[in-house]
């Protein structure tokens, strides 16, 4: 028999994991991260903590499709000195101050010199900007544009105690069986130093939503990977096209913190039932949000969708990348993530797998005509909207359930919350007049 629909969380269920979120945040949020190093390492050390995920380490030099494996970058410390000495430029103190994957470097140079090796925001003067040099050897240092400014003329010194090595790139993986061999993917990207909401706040909702999966009984299987973005989803695909062939929906998780409304962008598919899975479950909560198509650019769902792959792979973000002042600065801090927006952003992504999870086909077994509701206890003896919402549920169901149409399609058809099908769906099948079919 069908489960009923779970109890959605109180407001105060939502505040006090968010608060939980936030405190792993708060820890992850000084590692200097990048697509390959120990800061990677130490951030799933942390998600560890969380669930069981496996540490899985790639060499340098490994072909992944069109791409190759990095080599490993870690450094020690990194600054500049200006004419008088004084450090002006510290990567100890804040470490988006130096361009990720610079090479190593220790030389005087002239003001004019130097100046074609750093990175500021005239837009934001206060800010420091997150610069990255992945696939090009270059050195770089990120910097307010008001310190930028003021910089004297004369001789500098800067050192970048760098290395670049065979070594190997980490991601971690977790996989939760299900009693199908279909499975969910959730994928969130850790490649990024001390940004607090574009990285940690997707890595945070992925890390708690598979602790809270891994308590359940499961349909499908779910996929969790905390990847480096792009060359990680890559690695992934390469190593894992039978386990991608078997991707029912997915979801990549990102900017999951902040206090914006929720945003999806489709899978390329634009159809796929992730796509309309997600869009009734924010419509039908309430939530202010956005719905946008399929783009070629972003996070790491373009590698999914790419022609080759074509899996039903979407982005649900709250604000997109780059449509908030803070993003990619040393704005995007711990005061820009909220408990509360971190909860909630749990909780919808739970609607969205509870939905995957209960979604599914029924046949009516008394189709001819309107079977008699009341004498099986089906109709409640007191009107009002309440009533009024699971009657038309009920209807809808018993019309509806010829065997071809799934309770999402139902949803979308009555304009019915989901929630309120699945419990009609419920009901009339412990009453004898509906039954679940096989899935296909």
């Amino acid at each position: 028999m069908t489960a009923p629909a779970e109890p959605q969380p109180l407001a105060s269920e939502l505040l006090a994991r968010g608060e939980e979120m936030k405190a792993w945040i708060r820890r992850a949020f000084p590692i200097c991260r990048s697509i390959t190093g120990d800061g990677v390492r130490q951030t799933l050390a942390l998600a560890r903590e969380i669930a069981p995920f496996q540490v899985v380490e790639v060499p340098s030099g490994t072909p992944a499709l069109d791409w190759t494996v990095p080599r490993e970058w870690r450094v020690r410390e990194a600054w500049i000195r200006d004419p008088s000495g004084r450090k002006v430029v510290d990567f100890a103190e804040h470490n988006l101050h130096l361009m990720s994957y610079s090479v190593p470097v220790h030389a005087r140079l002239s003001r004019a010199e130097l100046e074609g090796h750093l990175h500021s925001l005239p837009e934001q003067p206060e800010l420091i900007p997150y610069r990255t040099s992945y696939y090009q050897e270059n050195w770089g240092f990120c910097l307010p544009h008001r310190l930028r400014q003021t910089l004297p003329e004369g001789e500098y010194e800067v050192l970048v105690a760098s290395e670049l090595f065979a070594g190997s790139l980490s991601y971690g993986e977790l996989f939760l069986p299900g009693r199908e061999s279909r499975e969910v993917l959730v994928s969130a990207h850790l490649c990024h130093p001390s940004l607090a909401n574009d990285n940690l706040s997707g890595l945070a909702v992925a890390c708690f939503l598979a602790r809270e999966l891994a308590s359940r009984e499961r349909r499908f299987g779910y996929r969790f990977l905390l990847l480096p973005g792009t060359i990680g989803s890559l690695v992934w695909l390469s190593r894992n096209e039978e386990a991608a062939r078997r991707v029912e929906a997915g979801l990549v998780a990102a900017n999951l913190g902040d206090a914006g409304g929720f945003h999806y962008k489709r899978s390329r598919r634009g159809d796929a039932r992730i796509d309309r899975a997600v869009a009734h479950v924010l419509a039908s909560a309430g939530l202010p949000h956005e719905l946008a198509d399929f783009e070629p650019f972003g996070y790491d769902e373009r590698q999914y969708c790419s022609p080759g792959f074509n899996l039903p792979v979407g982005s649900l973000t709250r604000t997109p990348w780059g449509r908030y002042p803070e993003y990619h600065t040393s704005a995007d801090n711990l005061e820009l993530v909220r408990a509360a927006s971190l909860g909630e952003s749990l909780a919808v992504y739970e609607r969205v797998i509870r939905l995957l999870e209960a979604d599914r086909r029924y046949l009516n077994l008394s189709p001819k005509g309107e079977p008699q509701l009341g004498r099986r206890g089906l109709y409640r003896a007191v009107g009002g909207q309440g009533a009024r919402q699971r009657e038309l549920a009920l209807l809808w169901m018993l019309n509806q359930s010829d065997g071809e149409q799934r309770l999402l399609d139902i949803a979308e058809r009555s304009r019915l919350p989901f929630e309120a099908l699945l419990e009609a769906a419920t009901d009339l099948e412990r009453a004898g007049l509906l039954s679940p079919m096989g899935e296909r």
